[in-house]
């Protein structure tokens, strides 16, 4: 036995190994057995033809499939025995005739590639740290009742509430016109929208703005370049507006009833600021974590540069791809409507793959790992964010995936951890709103 390997490229890989036809006699009689016990043949009893007739018939199949498969369990073990790192299974292709004493393969494959990574010392990582005011719990309360608003009709008396403005609810007729002529989609009678919300396009938005109830107007409105409607995008209609009816937001009062939608029994507003400021908390935890994870992923991208393994890349394209497909069906896109190209997805593909590669490379070369306290945590502080704690924390203790998911999410926070203590470290006070832009 021998192997013989040239390099293609600096992962792509062709050994030629060869192994004697006497080697697979006992397979290749085994199978031609099996193949006999279960052959039928005119005149011939089941299991009682001749070896010979089954020779004739099935010896170059035979041949074929047992030179291939002990192949294939000789490359691994010759791999095995040369260290030989190898990415998937190979591709063999024969270079003899079966028929010889000496059957030589030759086998395609690509393997792993050596990564060095380069020093971290002097680059910089700006840690954020952000303070939660008793100005962003107000806000959030207002968001709240805002979520949980109603709209009403406003007074009867001339005021400003009488003509439309962001906030307000209003129902209108419109009809659409391009170069003078109906599009479909662009006319509706007693539509409904809240101002300001960007249900409608902007130039839509600013010309229903200060119209009292009753009022026509006519205004023009550009549709974007990349309109979803390939048949608008880019091009300007002229819409005929009627405002049928004003509702102004009506705002619930901060009283037991409010309280209680929000899930809280007792301890009254007191308890809601304190329950806001700790989600609150949370998420600042949780962004300026998040914000550090990207400077860090970023960081290891350059860090490296190094051949990828085609065949890596495309597993990846085409898993990608396929979860897009199955985000696509379950928003009630039907089948036949997916066309779905991996190779859109290449370039994100070519990304994962070399940020995975470098991420085990580092957890490896310094033996980074997951706790079983760190775990532990981990469940915790999700399940903190649910009504039932104690049953979100069964559930992913009752599932090795789940867990394995957590763990590969601590890994991520130490590798995180790790790189951050070998950086250059800035400190950057930002307040809650430029945090929430970060991501």
């Amino acid at each position: 036995m021998s192997l013989q390997i040239e390099n293609l490229t600096s992962i792509d890989k062709k050994a030629i190994f060869n192994f004697l036809k006497s080697d697979i006699a006992v397979l290749r009689e085994t199978k031609l057995k099996k193949i006999a016990k279960t052959m039928k043949m005119p005149g011939f009893r089941p299991g009682k033809i001749p070896a010979k007739l089954v020779e004739q018939q099935y010896g170059a199949q035979v041949d074929y499939e047992v030179s291939f498969d002990f192949a294939l369990d000789k490359f691994y073990q010759l791999a095995q025995n040369e260290n030989i790192n190898i990415v998937s299974q190979p591709r063999l292709e024969p270079l003899s005739d079966f028929s010889q004493e000496q059957i030589e393969f030759a086998a395609y494959f690509e393997i792993f590639p050596e990564i060095e990574i380069k020093d971290f010392s002097d680059k910089e990582l700006t840690h954020y740290t952000t303070e939660v005011t008793d100005g962003e719990v107000d806000k959030t309360i207002e968001l709240l009742r805002s979520q949980r608003s109603s709209y009403v009709l406003p007074k009867s008396e001339p005021s400003e509430s009488n003509t439309s403005k962001n906030g307000d609810k209003l129902t209108i007729d419109f009809v659409g016109k391009i170069d003078g002529v109906e599009f479909q989609g662009g006319n509706a009678k007693a539509y409904s929208f809240i101002l300001g919300q960007g249900q409608m396009l902007p130039e839509f938005e600013l010309g229903c703005t200060g119209l009292e109830v009753g009022a026509q107007k006519s205004f023009d409105v550009s549709f974007p370049d990349n309109y979803q409607s390939t048949d608008l995008a880019g091009k300007v209609a002229v819409f005929d507006v009627t405002l049928l009816k004003i509702e102004v937001q009506l705002l619930p009062e901060l009283n037991e009833d409010f309280i209680s939608s929000l899930g809280i029994s007792d301890g009254g507003i007191e308890k809601v600021k304190s329950e806001i400021k700790s989600n609150l908390d949370r998420e600042v935890k949780s962004r300026i974590q998040k914000s550090l994870k990207n400077q860090v992923m970023e960081l290891l991208l350059n860090s490296a540069e190094f051949d990828l393994p085609n065949s890596l890349v495309k597993q990846e394209a085409m898993r990608i791809a396929d979860l897009t497909r199955k985000d696509l069906l379950q928003r009630g896109y039907k089948g036949q409507d997916i066309p779905v190209d991996s190779e859109l997805f290449t370039s994100q593909a070519i990304r994962n793959v070399k940020l995975g590669l470098i991420f085990n490379k580092v957890v490896d070369a310094n033996e980074l790992k997951a706790s079983p306290e760190q775990i532990k945590n981990e469940i915790e502080l999700q399940s903190k964010s649910y009504e039932n704690p104690q049953e979100v924390t069964r559930w992913f203790y009752s599932d090795p995936n789940r867990l394995k998911e957590i763990e590969s999410l601590v890994l991520e926070d130490n590798l995180v951890q790790f790189i951050s203590n070998k950086t250059k470290k800035i400190n950057k006070p930002i307040s809650f709103d430029e945090l929430s832009k970060l991501n």
